[in-house]
């Protein structure tokens, strides 16, 4: 075994042990902290929940009505000049919106093109190089009460088009 799966192996239940040790080290009462800190969480999920709902049904509403497919073929002469295959450009559109839907998009490019291809090779790129734009937005930003987001929505989509393009001079340098 190298070293690396050695440290691989061992990390989360190193972390799992040195966390709470250093905690008592610095006489944190441990337990108590982890409890009010689940609390808290608990809280934030209940707080969350709406802004979540509102925002799931306001995708399959997208989905359900043919507006996300009608949106790719507009896009489709722009994202064409730019080199990306169409059959990406759902991932494209879902991926700002939505984490579960942009992962259900690349798992159906992966079985379809494979994961080799230089689809589903571009498609996993985007996936991790990219953000839930609108997600974060709507949800995150709405459970804390922030209401004015235009900002905040133009540098978030300005940053998932610097990803998506960046995913793509990476699939094309590293794999032609």
């Amino acid at each position: 075994m190298s070293l690396l799966d050695g440290l691989s192996l061992w990390a989360v239940p190193g972390m799992l042990a040195l966390i709470p040790l250093w905690g008592a080290i610095r006489r944190v009462p441990v337990y108590e902290a982890f409890v009010e800190g689940a609390e808290e969480g608990l809280e934030i999920a209940v707080k969350i929940i709406p802004f979540l709902v509102g925002m799931l049904t306001a995708l399959s509403i997208f989905r359900a009505s043919g507006a996300m497919e009608l949106l790719a073929s507009a896009l489709s002469g722009v994202t064409g000049a730019l080199g990306f295959p169409p059959e990406v450009l759902p991932l494209m559109i879902v991926r700002p919106l939505s984490g579960a839907g942009a992962l259900a998009v690349t798992a159906d490019l992966l079985k379809t093109h494979g994961p080799d291809s230089f689809i589903g090779r571009l498609a996993s790129i985007m996936q991790g190089s990219t953000d839930t734009t609108f997600y974060v937005l709507t949800v995150y930003f709405g459970s804390v009460g922030i209401r004015r987001v235009r900002y905040s929505a133009a540098v978030g989509l300005t940053a998932d088009l610097v990803g998506f393009l960046a995913a793509l001079y990476v699939c094309q340098w590293f794999f032609g």
